[in-house]
């Protein structure tokens, strides 16, 4: 049911705070003290908390946080499913001045060693559910020191190593903290994992006035107000679930209902059972829910605005028509914010991720050579600021990924397309060999790194191929087995299942007898893609496998 903003009553905007302000901690402030008695964090299915209750558990686990020795500047890892826990220790460690690292819940084995040990953070908060994958890479973990669980569900206890103490949060001895240890727009906010091409996940710091940006945007392009009840099923390790949706509802003083995961069967009764009058979603996740049967009630709900990266622009005007929804493409990266949203109020324009926000960001179309790209031509996307601290700082402990990204002056995205001669603005493709699976940047290198443990492989290579979903790859795995081994496939995937999260699982494997490479050695991944789709690909879909039968620790749940 589309609603009428202009109309509507009893929806005053917010405003905008002042750019000194641009932190998270007095953005919480200001929000626990204008709208103390009026409902903010729910559960699906569980309890809802008032901005003065959410204040006031931020405050008790900061003084606890605090007690531990967490100071301005230090790093305070978390590894927690969506729920009233992850926003707590987010916006509690924020209220320290200390950075928030929040990690992917999917992460075990290497992933997970490589980010804590790269954020040299002590002290992890997560949940039982976790704690023993966590422990499995407890010799591995060279900075971790002291691990809380957030649930109490279990006894503190000490463990046989004697390097990391698990302890419950309610046996922490709470330490005084005042405000004399207040944020700076300049300093680092979050620290949020992405994924590149190759190689391990880069930590992208973000400052707080990007991360104020971001949230107050949000919610002024989404015209949010107190009304408004935000569904959010993105994790809280995302910057569209922690920025863009929880902050940007904080901002405006309404309400979040967040969920455990998505099933597109039962998304709408979802939104309709929790009132949701705006929701996020990336592209692959509508064409799931557009493809549900039709039914009379496809329009019986209150929502009015779904915020998307892409608009699927073979759905996107009859999935609006179908469920009287407007649709809002954004285009951005974690390492610069958004730049480019999209006007609901407008027509809609299939396949434009809008136009640039230029009192934040200069953009152009580059060629090759760094040269400007007149309108209508297709290039690779460059953003540069235009106030300070609104981008990220660097990528953690990788100054020279950080001087690669910036060339000229500029921010090389990787992503392509193009402007018409009106300034919208198109996504096309990604420049860069990227794989991109359920909102996840994949590195092809971490997959390789997991296949080549495996005693029976001799090399490998990971590429992305069409899942059917626009914006959105499976993922295929090539492997070149040593002389004489006989590949397993199930037996391979069991093996992977221990080294690799969830969403980084290959669906298609397949055996080539050498890898295609350049003369110095370099793999054409073009070509291992073009030799692998003219054998024989086993498909574990197809042949019924499901990930959940093979694994031997409770797997993470994959978004899609």
């Amino acid at each position: 049911m589309m609603v009428d903003r202009d109309n509507q009553a009893g929806c005053a905007p917010f405003s905008d705070p002042a750019m000194d302000q641009w932190t998270v901690p007095a953005i919480l402030a200001q929000a626990v003290a204008q709208f103390a008695s009026r409902p903010f964090l729910e559960l699906a299915g569980d309890v809802c908390e008032t901005y003065a209750e959410m204040g006031q558990r931020v405050a008790d686990l900061a003084g606890r946080l605090f007690g531990l020795g967490v100071r301005p500047g230090d790093r305070v890892l978390s590894m927690l499913p969506n729920s009233l826990h992850a926003v707590h220790a987010w916006l509690a460690t924020n209220r320290l001045n200390a950075v928030d690292v929040g990690i992917n819940t999917g992460y075990k084995g290497k992933s997970l060693e490589h980010a804590a040990n790269l954020s040299e953070a002590r002290i992890l908060l997560t949940t039982a559910p976790y704690l023993e994958v966590i422990l499995q890479s407890s010799e591995q973990l060279t900075h971790l020191r002291t691990i809380v669980l957030l649930d109490d569900s279990v006894a503190s206890r000490s463990l046989d190593t004697g390097k990391l103490e698990v302890l419950r949060c309610a046996d922490v001895t709470s330490g005084s903290c005042d405000d004399s240890i207040a944020a700076a727009p300049s300093d680092i906010g979050s620290i949020i994992y992405t994924s590149g091409t190759s190689g391990p996940a880069k930590g992208v710091m973000i400052p707080h006035a990007q991360i104020a940006l971001l949230a107050t945007s949000a919610a002024r392009k989404m015209d949010l107000t107190q009304d408004d009840v935000f569904f959010s099923f993105y994790p809280m390790y995302h910057m569209a679930g922690k920025f863009m949706s929880v902050l940007a509802t904080m901002v405006a003083g309404g309400k979040v209902v967040l969920d455990s995961g998505f099933d597109p069967s039962q998304w709408l009764t979802r939104i309709r059972d929790y009132g949701a009058t705006v929701t996020a979603a990336h592209g692959p996740m509508l064409e799931m829910v557009y493809a549900q049967p039709p039914g009379p009630g496809d329009r019986q709900h209150q929502l009015r605005l779904i915020r998307t990266a892409p608009f699927p622009k073979r759905i996107a005007a009859q999935f609006e028509a179908r469920f009287g929804v407007r649709g809002m493409e954004v285009w951005g990266l974690t390492e610069i914010g958004i730049p480019c949203w999209t006007d609901y109020r407008e027509p809609l324009r299939v396949g434009s991720c809008g136009k640039v926000d230029t009192e934040h960001f200069e953009f152009a179309v580059l060629d090759p050579r760094d040269q400007a790209l007149p309108a209508g031509q297709i290039g690779e996307f460059a953003i540069r600021p235009r106030q300070p601290w609104i981008v990220m700082q660097g990528y953690l402990g990788m100054p020279d990924k950080t001087v690669a990204a910036w060339r000229n002056l500029w921010f090389h995205t990787g992503d392509c397309g193009y402007v018409d001669e009106d300034g919208y603005v198109y996504f096309v493709d990604r420049a860069k060999e990227r794989i991109r699976r359920r909102a996840e940047n994949i590195s092809a290198g971490d997959i390789e790194a997991a296949a080549l443990l495996h005693p029976d492989i001799k090399e490998a290579a990971a590429v992305g191929v069409e899942s059917g979903y626009e914006g959105d790859d499976d993922i295929l795995l090539c492997v070149v087995p040593r002389a004489g081994a006989a590949l397993n496939h199930i037996e391979l995937l069991r093996f992977l299942m221990r080294e690799l999260p969830h969403f980084m699982m290959p669906r298609y494997l397949c055996q080539l007898p050498a890898m295609p490479r350049t003369v110095t050695g370099k793999l054409q991944r073009a070509l291992v893609k073009e030799q692998a789709c003219r054998t024989e690909l086993w498909d574990r879909k197809r042949a019924g496998v499901a990930l959940r039968d093979l694994a031997v620790s409770p797997p993470a749940t994959e978004v899609g």
